[in-house]
């Protein structure tokens, strides 16, 4: 009886052995990029220059409804209409400058806030982590690394605040607020990057005073675009970075990627991005208890908005009390049926403008009341206020992914690539470079 004891160990051991070498040796041994199904990781029917144009026109469309929404971040609807009638086009950002938002005061039209400075970020971070993935391994990305580049960045921007040399203050307060842009994401990200479970709750249920914040939605399009076509990979990607983000919120987030991901196909349709919702559900949200998937019932919610806002007739508006704000180039029609809609989200408000929640239902309630014109719908984000530059920065990554760059307006783009570019040192142009760049890698691998 020992002799069989001590037989079925020895053999239980050897199998552990044996398992072990297998790991060590598959980990040393990345698969060959023959091996590697990379149609799962782009759609493949793109060359390089319609994917460059869809990937600017992400970007642009981004920066664009930022900085349509910058001078009026946080505003009500009527406060807007008040002081800039109908906002069309972009206008200076004559606000005080801050962490979060613009770091300059008074910018030019076209500047943009952190929303912008955040798809630069997670940029440079794809950059890094494909300089540190061998070509023959599949394009996941590391969550923990995200954290340190975040914790990194931190402690360079104290440094350039500890070494600033001024007898005028203006130095130490530009140099506080690039600082101050992180450290309430860097108070998360450390202990992450770290392995400290405990102290990440902590520091995660502290964040922006624990509300379930737009976090992930600021560089999710981003990570989308890193899979274009490819949703299903594109919200795996995201809800690993999702590290900001408290349940639903970062469904939300990773839901976000999704959509730009779906935007980016080759042929994408209105129907094909907002399926996603439905879908693409690797973490089984419809089957969470009591809650099922709130994301879903925001989609839910926004089109039935849209559907009785749609029911408004021309013979219904001699019952309404109508006034247009001035320059308002639509018919009164389509005034009404705005207002409307407005009413309606007007319900669905959260205690916070940044709520991932309400920026989820703003700007699915626009992609579908615009039917994804560009121009409309980044009006209709803008107009309606609260935190419309994070919402305009969403809607017009998803937008500027599914019309690209070359469908844009001339007079929005050429003024967000020249301010960017000489005002904030954000180059959109080469980004998009960059981005196709790592892109068309997969293709070569192929």
């Amino acid at each position: 009886m020992i002799i069989r004891i001590t037989i079925f160990i020895a053999i239980i051991i050897i199998g552990i052995a044996c398992t072990k070498e297998k790991l060590s040796n598959s980990e040393a041994k990345p698969p060959s990029s023959s091996q590697v199904d990379w149609t799962m990781y782009l759609d493949t029917s793109y060359n390089e220059a319609q994917l460059y144009d869809r990937m600017l026109g992400m970007l642009l469309g981004s920066a664009i409804g930022d900085a349509m929404g910058a001078p009026t971040e946080m505003w009500d609807k009527n406060d807007i209409s008040i002081d800039y009638g109908f906002v069309d086009s972009l206008t200076r950002v004559f606000r005080e400058a801050s962490p979060e938002g613009p770091w300059d005061m008074n910018l030019p039209a076209g500047g943009t806030t952190d929303d912008t400075r955040w798809k630069n970020f997670a940029i440079q971070f794809l950059i890094q982590s494909e300089a540190k993935r061998s070509p023959r391994a599949a394009p996941f990305l590391n969550p923990r690394n995200f954290a340190q580049q975040i914790v990194n960045q931190y402690l360079s921007e104290i440094e350039s605040l500890k070494t600033t040399d001024s007898f005028e203050p203006e130095p130490f307060e530009i140099s506080a607020r690039r600082m101050a842009w992180l450290q309430e994401w860097a108070l998360v990200a450390k202990p992450y990057a770290e392995g400290k479970i405990d102290e990440y709750a902590y520091a995660l249920h502290h964040f922006y005073g624990g509300e379930m914040t737009c976090a992930g939605m600021l560089y999710a399009p981003i990570i989308g675009a890193f899979y274009p076509g490819k949703p299903e990979v594109a919200y795996e990607e995201a809800y690993k970075l999702g590290l900001f983000d408290l349940g639903y919120a970062r469904d939300i987030c990773a839901l976000t990627a999704s959509m730009t991901a779906a935007a980016l196909n080759a042929q994408p349709s209105q129907d094909s991005i907002l399926d996603v919702i439905i879908s693409v559900d690797p973490n089984d949200y419809f089957k969470s208890r009591l809650v099922s998937r709130v994301a879903y019932r925001w989609l839910w919610q926004a089109k039935r908005m849209v559907h009785e806002a749609n029911q408004i007739t021309k013979e219904d508006l001699s019952g309404l009390k109508l006034k247009l704000p001035k320059n308002y180039p639509y018919d009164s029609l389509y005034f009404a049926r705005t207002q409307k809609v407005y009413e309606l989200l007007d319900e669905h408000l959260q205690d916070a403008p940044f709520h991932a929640g309400e920026i989820h239902l703003i700007n699915l309630t626009g992609l579908i009341f615009s039917e994804m014109d560009f121009q409309k719908s980044i009006e209709f984000v803008t107009n309606y206020g609260r935190d419309n530059d994070t919402v305009g920065a969403v809607t017009g990554a998803i937008a500027g992914a599914y019309c690209g760059a070359s469908k844009l307006p001339v007079h929005l783009k050429n003024q967000v690539l020249k301010v960017n570019k000489e005002e904030l040192n954000i180059d959109i142009e080469q980004l998009a470079k960059d981005l196709t760049a790592l892109i068309m890698r997969r293709k070569e691998a192929m």
